[in-house]
Order: structure tokens, then C-alpha cells, then sequence
């Protein structure tokens, strides 16, 4: 998923989407250990997408903050 379309989001639904990543690695490095992964990159692009993700919401929370203030 590109930055663009994760920008877009509200924060709720990043962090929806945060932890339906880290689940999705998760399963992925248990395949990857069974041996049972047919996709091997697909290990890298999730986690460089929830790496933007956090990214992201971080900005977002950060944003949050200073219009508080």
C-alpha cells in the first residue's frame, strides 16, 4: 500500500490496519519457518508497509498534538 492511500486513513483505521499487519507477519514468519511460504518477498512488503504505517501514524498523532495546543 502506497503512503498516498495510508494518508488518507483516519487514526482508527491505521491502527486497525497496524495490528492486521502484525498479524499477517506473524503468520507469515510461522509458514516461513514451517517451510510452507510460496511467497518469500511477500515477508519484506509487509513489513515495509507497516513500517509507513507507523510512520504515518505518527505524523498523524504528532499533528493531533500540536492542534491541542
Amino acid at each position: 500500500m502506497k503512503a498516498a492511500d495510508l494518508r488518507e486513513l483516519s487514526v482508527d483505521e491505521l491502527r486497525a490496519r497496524e495490528t492486521d499487519l502484525e498479524d499477517a507477519i506473524f503468520r507469515l514468519r510461522i509458514q516461513k519457518s514451517m517451510g510452507h511460504l510460496e511467497a518469500p518477498g511477500k515477508v519484506r512488503t509487509e513489513r515495509r508497509t507497516l513500517a509507513r504505517l507507523k510512520t504515518i501514524l505518527a505524523q498523524k498523532t504528532l499533528e493531533q498534538g500540536r492542534g491541542q495546543d
